[in-house]
């Protein structure tokens, strides 16, 4: 198995505080794996195998009510780590991660994350960290649902995946890996007919440009003032 080049990785999050020598014996125990676009990455429910941080594509995770509903609960973007079951204290897997786009990854073994945490305690206060702010954008999203009507909730879904993986373009910001209007509904729970007469709405304003599985926000600061809006003005 080739060696994986601390230089790529030695900035991110998850590795902040490591010398040089504790990220070379953390990296040891990885391997690299490649994920075609569509392709699963792990299943809601299997044994918690591995763990993961993701060096470059984008991976959604999502879960399956126990009705069968398909909740998209986020994106993974490059240098996040994910698939942490171990350090929540859980066997299995709770959500199903999918490659967005073709993806690269670097893989461990769970059974290496008490040894590892153990030996460099940094490595787990980052990870916590991680998990931590997810759980409040969890919260966060709660607080939407309950509080938002579904064209806020919308505004909301597209300005944080543009400030999360937005790139700059000719008309304004690109949700920088492919999206459908069905993940959208997915992930502000409402329906793909709704989602579609928002974003049309949106489109023929001028808000938005959207094509198969791509959207881009041109106007972006508009979208955030709809995010924002009080109650009972959306």
């Amino acid at each position: 198995m080739a060696s994986v080049d601390a230089s790529l990785v030695a900035d991110m999050p998850m590795f902040a505080g490591l010398t040089a020598e504790e990220l070379a014996e953390v990296l040891r125990e990885a391997r690299s794996a490649r994920y075609p676009r569509n392709s699963e990455v792990f299943s809601q429910g299997e044994d918690a195998h591995s763990f993961f941080l993701l060096l470059a594509g984008h991976v959604r995770a999502s879960k399956t009510t126990p009705t069968g509903e398909q909740v998209v609960m986020r994106y993974v973007s490059p240098g996040e780590i994910f698939g942490v079951a171990p350090a929540m204290g859980l066997r299995q897997y709770p959500a199903t991660a999918t490659a967005a786009d073709d993806s690269v990854a670097l893989v461990w073994p769970s059974a290496a994350w008490p040894r590892l945490v153990a030996k460099f305690p940094t490595l787990a206060t980052n990870t916590l960290q991680a998990v931590g702010s997810r759980l409040q954008e969890s919260f966060t999203r709660v607080v939407e649902m309950s509080t938002e009507q579904v064209e806020q909730r919308v505004a909301h879904a597209l300005v944080r995946l543009a400030r999360q993986s937005g790139r700059r373009v000719e008309r304004g910001i690109e949700i920088d890996f492919p999206i459908s209007r069905q993940d959208i509904a997915q992930m502000t729970g409402t329906t793909l007919h709704t989602v579609s007469r928002i974003l049309s709405a949106w489109e023929q304003a001028g808000l938005i440009e959207s094509g198969r599985q791509r959207i881009v926000l041109c106007e972006p600061e508009r979208i955030y003032a709809l995010a924002e809006q009080p109650p009972g003005e959306v």
